[in-house]
């Protein structure tokens, strides 16, 4: 009997010895009980490496990214571990898997409330006044106390139940409860509550790889590199899990303080009164956050600007470099800059007619990612999501309003900083380094070179490719569909009979595409208006849903109009 006992012990051991190693290899075990600058640095690099990657087209999906040799950690992740994120999730999910590679603590909102003021209603993720804490998630090793002595000491010490799975918590309980909801508030609690982010200033020091940029109409970005000449880039998820890069313009919105738009870094937290175990881990205690008056970037700045409008209105507050009052988006550039700003008109383009490109070439993948799923194949739904922005199931996973519209404001930038580099050189802004002759006709020929340089193809119904440039792009600019259940060739604007031909789409289909071009024409995104329009009732622009006409893009025609 007693020899039995020991093989059944024995078996039982080895079948415990296989889970530890799995455990183990899954374990989320806090060495360090705080978020040192260090850390925060060492974080920042890490982002900027895979940003770096994405921007090299060495990689284009979460899980790709990270198992590449972007990822410092790469080959070091147990089996089973998803990496998987969208948008909102992109920053909870790096900074959640760099703790754990780090031995460090994480702590979550893991729900929210719209802020209790008249009108602050509908969708949680759009609320106009923002939204506040009411729960958190914190990642703890816990005791496993209450089995008695041999108990705990067989499951702490054999198995090692205490710590925190990593694969479970980065597979589903942090994306699960973080939305982009999550972002929109601006960071002035302190206390239990805290919010996970903090405003910054606007400034080299708080604006730094590692940084999170909010987009008011519910896209959230990464910053992985900030230029020399003060231009911001960052990476971005989506519901694919696809990853994309681009820089930091009017893409991106300011709106009032209360739904925490702009740029925000995490705040740093510590656990407190945990006891170290044999393993050197800190287990038990609980986390606690630095209070805004504590972090050294923290600032309203972006908000209210550096003059602050005495009655609070934040709209009315200046930006004001060398006491000279600003636009936001020029008063950020300087100060990102690194030493006194120079523009060169010439660089600018081109980077900017980069950062189209690809704009351009993301979207490439996104709609051959739609199409693989079929989705065009499918009749049209009798009416359009509530709001085409802001939708779920095959329209979120496959539709792409939100990111047309930003590719749309990339083009509208492309005149209007034109415009304004060309006046300032005619009234002799020191700012701008030109050594040329014609500063518009070197624009065009820039813009033309770079332009006819960014190729790009996409495969028809037929199969075979269609070769575009980034001018033809803009030429098609609002032609281009954003609903999956069209055909490759209306997603991408085709109107000439031959390009079309091979676009098997019924009659019902082309009618939506044709009523669809009122929304084609908006470029601002509205998550607050209703959309859930049938075929004939789409008939016009509505309130808050479409436009008569197209903006203007045609920078070809601006920059020939200047010489």
């Amino acid at each position: 009997m007693k020899w039995l006992l020991g093989f059944v012990f024995l078996s039982l051991g080895a079948q415990v010895y296989a889970q530890q190693e799995f455990i183990q290899s899954s374990e989320w075990r806090i060495t360090k009980s705080t978020w040192t600058e260090q850390d925060e640095r060492n974080f920042g690099e890490f982002v900027a490496r895979l940003g770096a990657a994405v921007e090299r087209r060495e990689c284009e999906m979460v899980d790709t990214c990270l198992r590449s040799g972007a990822n410092p950690y790469a080959g070091t992740d147990p089996s089973g571990l998803r990496l998987y994120a969208d948008c909102a999730d992109l920053p909870y999910y790096l900074r959640s898997y760099f703790a754990w590679k780090n031995g460090l603590p994480m702590s979550v909102v893991s729900s929210i409330s719209p802020r209790n003021v008249p009108g602050n209603s509908g969708d949680i993720r759009y609320t106009p006044f923002g939204n506040y804490v009411t729960s958190r998630f914190d990642i703890l090793a816990r005791n496993s106390a209450g089995r008695g002595r041999f108990w705990d000491s067989f499951w702490n010490d054999i198995l090692k139940t205490k710590y925190p799975n990593a694969v479970s918590l980065l597979n589903g309980t942090i994306t699960d409860v973080t939305y982009s909801a999550t972002f929109r508030m601006m960071g002035v609690e302190d206390g239990v509550l805290f919010t996970d982010f903090y405003p910054v200033k606007l400034d080299r020091d708080g604006i730094r790889p590692g940084t999170v940029i909010y987009d008011p109409n519910g896209h959230v970005a990464i910053i992985y590199k900030v230029t020399d000449d003060g231009h911001i880039f960052y990476i971005d998820a989506h519901p694919d899990n696809t990853l994309t890069s681009g820089m930091y313009n009017q893409k991106f919105e300011r709106s009032n303080p209360y739904q925490g738009a702009g740029f925000k870094n995490f705040r740093p937290i510590a656990v407190v009164n945990a006891k170290q175990d044999s393993n050197g881990a800190y287990v038990g205690g609980k986390i606690v956050a630095a209070k805004n008056n504590q972090l050294r970037s923290y600032s309203l700045e972006q908000f209210y600007g550096n003059n602050p409008d005495p009655g609070g209105v934040w709209q009315k507050g200046q930006f004001l470099y060398n006491g000279n009052p600003m636009p936001y988006y020029d008063y950020l550039r300087i100060k990102m800059a690194s030493g006194t700003l120079r523009i060169d008109p010439i660089l600018d383009m081109r980077q900017n007619v980069a950062d189209i490109c690809g704009s351009l070439k993301d979207r490439v993948v996104a709609v051959a990612t739609a199409l693989k799923s079929g989705v065009q194949n499918k009749e049209h739904p009798l009416r359009l999501p509530l709001n085409i922005y802001g939708a779920d199931g095959e329209w979120e996973n496959y539709a792409s309003p939100a990111r047309d519209a930003r590719l749309k404001v990339s083009y509208m930038e492309l005149v209007s900083q034109s415009r304004d580099l060309i006046q300032r050189y005619k009234v002799g802004d020191p700012t701008i380094v030109y050594s040329g002759k014609n500063l518009a006709q070197d624009l065009l020929k820039t813009y033309q070179s770079e332009a006819r340089a960014c190729q790009f193809s996409y495969v028809n119904t037929s199969g075979r490719p269609v070769t575009l440039d980034l001018d033809q792009a803009r030429q098609r600019l609002f032609d281009m569909s954003f609903d999956p259940y069209h055909c490759a060739e209306l997603r991408w604007g085709g109107t000439s009979p031959q390009e079309i031909a091979s676009c098997p789409d019924n009659e019902n289909k082309k009618a939506w595409y044709s009523q669809e071009r009122w929304l084609r024409y908006q470029y601002e995104r509205r998550y607050d208006a209703r959309m859930d329009f049938s075929l004939e009732e789409l008939n016009g622009p509505k309130p808050g849903a479409g436009i008569a006409a197209p903006p203007n893009v045609d920078i070809v025609k601006f920059l020939s109009s200047q010489q």
